[in-house]
């Protein structure tokens, strides 16, 4: 038995946006946001429930989660892979854009309802070595929430370490080690097989059941990710080498300072160059810190 790899853009959302299994993703919000009691989800509504993408799609398609509860407060659950140093931002603008289209024409913004953010990382993007952490809008002096309808929590993979026999009964943690340990089982561990959401999030993760489509896709993204993964890492291997040669070359000209940051100029473009048949222009700008027009100037 071959469990899928839940990192995986397709994994994730088939496994997390089944629409005929909503008590997998509600289990996943209720623990990661600590919802108990009244204050936990009943019901939820998934917004773009699960599909099998097209390949040709992929390049421009976004695979994350939109869901909203019986408190029509939304949440965004996002999987990223591919480290993004402006995670943070992106995820600001996918929670301020899912806010504003709530209100309609003829809506008041007392009909505004919270959004939830919720982003799992392959990589560690924050200071604190928490590897679950949640941000709020608080006042600097009183640490009072009174400003309370965006909410984010990111969870990053690298910095837990739990083993399976070290869970204890945290739903949350089980969650997490789930989403990074799944695809290493043959068999759902005897610590979750009694947990009905579990059983049923290992169950859809079975591959032998999927379509020869949906594997085809998922096999594609994983290869992509480490093409992504290797390219980048020689880019800037690479892109450091030839911008600090260039950079000395000026260096030596106009002085140490202006040589570095000629170097750190040529260095984004050999990066932004060699990456050019992998990144669409928005993702490259974000990658480099180099300007839409300068990579549209480097295509041409």
């Amino acid at each position: 038995m071959r469990f899928a790899d839940p990192t995986n853009d397709v994994a994730f959302k088939k496994i997390f946006g089944d629409e005929n299994k909503k008590e997998i993703l509600i289990s996943f919000l209720n623990a990661v946001l600590d919802f108990t009691g009244n204050d936990a989800i009943k019901s939820i509504t998934i917004a773009n429930p699960y599909q099998v993408p097209k390949i040709e799609d992929l390049k421009n398609t976004i695979l994350d989660i939109k869901a909203v509860d019986n408190n029509n407060n939304s949440f965004i659950v996002e999987m990223q892979v591919a480290k993004d140093k402006e995670f943070a931002k992106r995820s600001l603008y996918y929670t301020s854009k899912s806010y504003v289209s709530q209100l309609g024409v003829s809506k008041e913004y007392s009909t505004l309802q919270k959004v939830y953010f919720i982003g799992i990382l392959n990589f560690s993007i924050l200071e604190t070595s928490e590897y679950i952490s949640r941000h709020l809008i608080l006042d600097a002096k009183t640490l009072k929430q009174e400003i309370g309808d965006f909410e984010f929590t990111f969870i990053e993979l690298p910095k837990f370490t739990k083993s399976l026999d070290s869970l204890e009964n945290s739903i949350t943690d089980q969650w997490i080690y789930f989403i990074k340990n799944a695809s290493n089982f043959e068999l759902i561990p005897a610590e979750l097989e009694n947990i009905q959401e579990f059983k049923e999030a290992f169950a859809i993760a079975q591959q032998y059941t999927w379509s020869k489509q949906e594997m085809e896709v998922y096999d594609y993204v994983s290869m992509r990710e480490g093409i992504q993964e290797n390219a980048l890492k020689t880019a800037i291997e690479d892109g450091m080498k030839i911008g600090m040669e260039k950079g000395m070359e000026k260096g030596m000209e106009k002085g140490m300072e202006k040589g570095r940051e000629e170097g750190e100029y040529q260095a984004k473009l050999t990066i932004a160059k060699n990456l050019l048949d992998l990144l669409d222009d928005a993702t490259l700008s974000l990658k480099t810190g180099l300007s839409i027009s300068e990579i549209a100037t480097l295509r041409e």
